[in-house]
């Protein structure tokens, strides 16, 4: 069965939604396609965090990390801007748990785009790590970059090479993913929470990958239950629309019964386990709920 992307392209054209390529698997099959020019390798801003989350599985499943491990189990730095508040532990004390699920306890994440591209400490985890929490950790959800990129620089902790090294066997190898680019910092750690460039249909791969819980062509590259949990909700988000329904271990929850990986200017993975069916799409536009919108109304009905 094919889908018919014509209504969908129409309405993103009516609406002057910056889309550039679009790809539909169903039943692990190639079901619909459409590219504005041609499909190439762009930025994948925030998808990139959940490949991120695919270490972390990893990671757990060899013994290397908990989620409860702190990161002051791997990183030491000195931490003298405490919060006066009892109740506020130490940024030493956040585990990988709440950091997967955005709840570390800031007010005003650090390590954002402009802040990274200006900062002039160079090793990002000690700047982050001498920032205090403005709240208990664990209780609220709070959008952040720098969690994930933590999240990666304790994963190259514990594994003791890069999250992108330590992918490329692991994952984009066997999903046919070669030279990958993924930016770091200036002291080497993968950036974790942006930076990876691939192609909307090596998007679409990892996609299908997630839907059949973690198996590529018959070999188990992540664990199941691994990406069972890491796309199941663990927090609200106090959001409209698709950003009201919840958030996983560096997953959007969605409406329609999906999940989806999302980044800057409308890169989109979205998974709908119930039909089987995976939606990339890869875009140069902020309204990435309007792309969302053109999907549930112009291809969900075909599923």
């Amino acid at each position: 069965m094919s889908i018919d992307v014509t209504g969908f392209v129409h309405r993103i054209k009516e609406t002057q939604l910056n889309v550039y390529s679009a790809r539909i698997l169903q039943g692990g099959e190639l079901t619909g396609e459409w590219d504005l020019t041609r499909d190439e390798r762009r930025l994948q801003h925030s998808v990139s965090k959940s490949f991120t989350s695919m270490a972390v599985g990893l990671a757990i499943e060899e013994g290397k990390l908990t989620l409860e491990t702190k990161l002051n189990d791997f990183f030491t730095y000195p931490t003298s801007h405490h919060s006066s508040q009892p109740d506020i532990p130490d940024p030493g004390e956040l585990t990988l748990y709440e950091l997967l699920r955005m709840a570390s306890g800031h007010d005003n994440p650090p390590l954002w785009v402009h802040e990274r591209n200006t900062l002039t400490e160079k090793d990002w985890a000690k700047y982050y790590l001498s920032l205090p929490l403005d709240r208990a950790p664990g209780e609220q959800f709070t959008y952040s970059s720098g969690d994930t990129f933590m999240i990666s620089a304790l994963v190259q902790a514990a594994v003791g090479e890069t999250v992108k090294d330590y992918l490329i066997p692991r994952l984009f190898t066997p999903l046919g993913i070669e030279n990958v680019e993924w930016e770091s910092s200036p002291l080497g750690v993968t950036l974790g929470c942006a930076g990876l460039k691939i192609s909307n249909e090596e998007l679409s791969r990892f996609g299908q990958l997630l839907l059949s819980k973690g198996k590529w062509n018959g070999e188990q590259l992540v664990p199941e239950s691994w990406i069972t949990y890491a796309t199941s909700k663990h927090i609200d988000t106090p959001a409209e629309g698709d950003w009201g329904v919840g958030y996983g271990c560096q997953f959007w929850m969605c409406t329609h019964g999906a999940y989806r990986a999302d980044g800057a200017h409308g890169q989109l993975l979205v998974i709908l386990p119930d039909k089987e069916a995976v939606l990339a799409i890869n875009s140069q536009e902020d309204n990435i709920q309007g792309i969302l919108d053109a999907v549930w109304s112009d291809i969900y009905p075909q599923l």
